[in-house]
């Protein structure tokens, strides 16, 4: 994962000056860096933190700029990850102007944001953004009005559709040239709680040379009286100077303890009550509020009995799209490939080394390898996130995480974990990738070990390639049981070794609304391009060693050690124990590779799976291929995001679990001859 910091600094030198998009979740901020960055566009980490950060370039009017996608934050207390990242980009001013985007139809809540950055006085412009749906629901917003009474420019936007864009980058254009002055009017607040920010404010001014990212004196002390952890323990440290701490420490002693305690409180209320007085003096209901069918929709999703019924009808909708409309587009790009890409990649192979093993070998990864990458990636993982683009643009799977975070909870998550898991199901690599949503390493570890058990799409082929397709339908079902059944099992294991517990689920709930293409388009391409960049050159690189091992012969020998497991244990044939070794390298060629093998030790008789195996073996083998981890490029994942050590323990864990289902569901069915 790329350095956010390098990569800003490589945005500003390319570009006349940064914008930072800051705001709650759910409120356009990527929908508006969408519109208005390219393909140019990448995602970085925060160094230390699993928490990222997008970033690009754009241009406007022949003026290039950059923009920062900060995450979605309601306040900057930096309680998880996503607040701090917020934070602290905000604070060390990588952007020249900070763009507050704001729910128009949810103004109180937004605003307390907003005035926290004005209180930090950073450069601001305000994104009025969802004026169209604010009308919609008669509420008439009075722009002008908000900017006189903060002193900021204020700029309606639609997101969705790039109205007011020109006008809010003109504006931001302007903040960062200096030819537009503003000038912020700081919040009203009660006489006891400014009293006290000026009484500190005045000691920290006389007392201090310099400031921590030389913010205002007022700020910092409202920072201290609202015992901000970062800002406590700055003062704290050998950076200021002893008399300037015992005069802190004077001003707070004076400060009775249950008092100091409360202050804290009173701030943030106040600042809620400010905000909301704000709220009320630009909004005006223009008429009574009608029930629109988007507003029916959402009531029911969020509906404990239809909702349930409206999430299991969406789930197999989407599944049977995948199964479909994947399986027919993999036919076909297999077809294409083998006729218009297969023999040209072959002929320059040959005429490069010449047919021997070492040409068979590079094909295996420059052919099958790359097919394999794409005739997986492009009908499966493309088309899910496709899918999952447009739920999350609609507002639906922020309530399928309402729905659930009851249930996650009892594994040590709360709703918004569901949104990764289900991700799991198109391929694990993403999925673990988007547990950055998550605030705590102890939910991300509990969420990523839970992912690598959820079946993708490679495993989804082998179980109905093999199972549905030799066995029966019924078995392939019993297959998604016993894993789903694992799953639950492991995270209720999880969350009760693992110190600490389950964060609460914080998340704005919005009516639902009409996803644009283009954003739609992009974020899908956002999420299938990591796929490409991580999972395919591992795959095509695993591919070139298993050819390697299989045009010599090598891969023979690995039978013998593993023998006692795979044939006494899980009683499965020899060759069967060499396809789950190398399904780590690639589970979507296992049913293939099994089949080559058996020809090679059995004869050119074995025309499918059932002319060496029995049904019992095929259940056991998609079982065990479905329970362990699911490839080389899950591992590579798990390792960026979590640590080497975590990756592996994951891993071992998968593929002991596996062995142990497997070889109890073989002793079962040995004892009851149900297959």
């Amino acid at each position: 994962m790329l350095n956010c910091h390098a990569e800003i600094k490589k945005i500003k030198t390319q570009t006349k000056f940064t914008i930072a998009l800051a705001g709650n979740p759910n409120v356009g901020k990527s929908t508006i860096f969408n519109q208005l960055t390219g393909l140019g566009a990448v995602t970085a980490n925060y160094p230390g933190k699993t928490v990222s950060l997008n970033i690009g370039p754009a241009e406007f009017r022949g003026l290039a700029f950059g923009i920062i996608d900060l995450p979605g934050a309601y306040s900057l207390g930096a309680i998880s990850e996503d607040q701090f990242i917020a934070r602290r980009a905000i604070l060390e001013k990588h952007a020249e102007v900070v763009v507050a985007v704001v729910d128009a139809t949810n103004l109180t809540r937004n605003l307390y944001l907003t005035l926290q950055l004005i209180e930090l006085g950073c450069p601001l412009v305000i994104a009025l953004n969802l004026i169209d749906v604010a009308a919609k629901q008669n509420l008439l917003i009075d722009a002008k009005k908000l900017s006189q009474l903060l002193g900021v420019p204020v700029a309606p936007i639609v997101a969705t559709t790039g109205e007011g864009i020109d006008k809010l980058i003109d504006t931001c254009a302007k903040v960062a040239a200096e030819r537009l002055k503003i000038n912020p009017r700081l919040p009203r607040y009660a006489d006891e709680i400014a009293g006290l920010v000026s009484g500190l404010s005045e000691i920290i001014k006389n007392n201090l040379s310099s400031r921590p990212y030389e913010i205002r004196a007022e700020a910092l002390a409202m920072l201290l009286l609202e015992e901000d952890e970062e800002f406590i323990n700055y003062f704290k440290s050998d950076k200021i100077d002893s008399a300037a701490q015992k005069k802190i420490k004077q001003f707070f002693s004076i400060i009775k303890t249950g008092d100091k305690e409360k202050m804290a409180a009173k701030i943030v209320a106040a600042r809620h009550g400010y905000a909301d007085e704000l709220a009320q003096a630009i909004t005006l209901h223009t008429k009574t509020d009608k029930t629109t069918l988007a507003t029916r929709l959402w009531r029911l999703s969020l509906s404990p009995l239809l909702g349930l019924v409206m999430l299991i009808a969406g789930l197999i909708a989407v599944f049977s799209i995948m199964y479909y409309l994947g399986g027919f587009l993999s036919f076909n790009f297999e077809r294409l490939w083998s006729a218009f890409v297969s023999p040209y990649i072959k002929a320059l192979i040959f005429w490069l080394f010449g047919h021997n093993a070492i040409a068979n070998t590079l094909l295996w990864g420059l052919d099958a390898g790359i097919q394999a990458s794409l005739s997986v990636g492009i009908p499966y993982i493309l088309t899910f996130y496709l899918i999952l683009a447009f739920l999350e643009d609609t507002g639906y799977l922020n309530s399928i995480a309402f729905l659930t975070d009851s249930l996650m909870h009892k594994i040590g998550l709360h709703g918004r974990s569901v949104i990764p898991l289900v991700a799991g199901a198109g391929c694990n690599v993403p999925a673990i990738i988007g547990t950055r949503v998550l605030t705590t390493k102890r939910e991300k570890i509990i969420a990523c070990a839970l992912i690598s058990l959820t079946p993708c799409s490679a495993r989804t082929a082998v179980i109905m390639g093999a199972v549905a397709f030799f066995v029966g339908w019924q078995w392939a079902l019993a297959i998604y049981l016993i894993d789903f059944l694992a799953i639950a099992a492991t995270g209720k294991g999880l969350a009760i070794f693992l110190p600490g517990k389950s964060s609460g689920l914080v998340m704005e709930m919005f009516l639902f609304r009409r996803p644009t293409v283009k954003t739609v388009l992009k974020k899908t391409w956002y999420r299938f391009k990591e796929f490409i960049i991580i999972a395919a050159p591992i795959i095509t690189i695993g591919s070139i060693l298993l050819g390697g091992l299989y045009e010599t012969n090598y891969i023979w020998l690995i039978a013998e050690p593993t023998k006692f497991l795979v044939q006494g244990w899980l009683g499965l044939p020899a060759v069967a124990g060499i396809c789950l070794l190398f399904g780590i390298l690639r589970k979507e060629l296992a049913l293939q590779l099994l089949l080559t093998l058996a020809i090679m030790q059995y004869g050119s008789g074995m025309q499918n799976l059932l002319s060496f195996m029995t049904k019992q073996q095929i259940f056991i083998f998609a079982l065990v291929t479905t329970l362990y981890i699911p490839c080389i490029a899950t591992v590579t994942v798990l390792m960026k995001e979590l640590g080497w050590k975590i990756a592996i323990s994951i891993a071992l864990f998968t593929i002991t679990l596996a062995i142990i289902i497997g070889g109890l569901a073989n002793q079962i069915l040995n004892l009851t001859h149900l297959l």
